[in-house]
């Protein structure tokens, strides 16, 4: 099926960056709505939140080992530089297991939740005016899909990730410019994944996602950075799981130029 033309806003960079914001908010808004499907959408993602977090959890309380670990070099060194460097190698393993685990507990909450998940985007769609030319995709077709795609993702941001830690070894620039760089790629590929459904009830791939959302990156990027700051909090993934499909629901009907507001 060949992608239509898509519709780019004509506001700055910024500006487009903060629609991208706006657009979680919003569907945040049209979530806490439909209180049934509150409860719902929550379920999926406090299961694999709860996975997820546990990891986390157990590499906070590892950490001291595996800075020292890749830092075996230090181990002659006076404490101070010593210490110095191992905290910064500790950093760098937090903020690759923040980066891998935000896009990973994503991919595995969509696939457990896909039902409930596709059940909200579909009603922000009819709220909206309906899919035009929507295509009915079977449930374990699109499970597939939806699932090999993940794996993709999850393993371009493993790619991306290892080189994002060996620059957090980098003094000020790895705690600085590099979390900043983890965010906007993290989000890119949250919002990558987040609009997979939306996108597949209208015939299209995990190409055709990447190249639309390109065309606007600046809106994708605001979307995808705001859902990325809201998972680094505790149990915001969790919350704001659901209120992130609507709100890329939001973001596909924006690139395709459908309406986004109700009439």
């Amino acid at each position: 099926m060949n992608a239509p033309r898509i519709f780019t806003p004509v506001t700055g960079a910024a500006g487009r960056f903060l629609a991208g914001v706006g657009l979680l908010l919003r569907g945040l808004a049209l979530y806490v709505r439909s209180p049934g499907l509150m409860l719902l959408g929550v379920v999926p993602a406090l299961i694999s939140g709860a996975v997820f977090l546990s990891a986390f959890a157990a590499l906070v309380y590892f950490v001291d080992d595996l800075a020292a670990l890749v830092t075996p070099f230090a181990d002659d060194w006076s404490q101070t530089p010593r210490s110095l460097v191992r905290v910064i190698a500790g950093l760098a393993f937090l903020g690759l297991g923040g980066l891998l685990g935000v896009v990973a507990f994503t991919a595995v909450t969509l696939a457990i939740g896909d039902p409930f998940y596709e059940k909200i985007s579909e009603r922000v769609e009819e709220r909206l005016g309906g899919t035009p030319d929507g295509v009915e995709v079977p449930f374990w077709a699109a499970l597939r899909r939806s699932a090999a795609d993940s794996l993709r993702l999850v393993g371009l941001s493993v790619l991306i990730g290892i080189p994002l830690f060996a620059a957090g070894f980098i003094p000020v620039v790895g705690q600085t410019v590099v979390p900043v760089i983890g965010a906007a790629v993290g989000g890119w590929l949250l919002t990558v994944e987040l609009v997979g459904a939306p996108f597949a009830r209208r015939g299209l791939r995990l190409p055709d996602r990447r190249s639309m959302l390109k065309a606007d990156r600046p809106t994708a990027l605001g979307f995808g950075v705001a859902v990325f700051v809201c998972f680094l909090i505790p149990l915001g993934a969790v919350l704001v799981m659901p209120a992130a499909v609507a709100g890329a629901t939001l973001l596909t009907r924006h690139t395709f130029g459908q309406p986004i507001r109700e009439s």
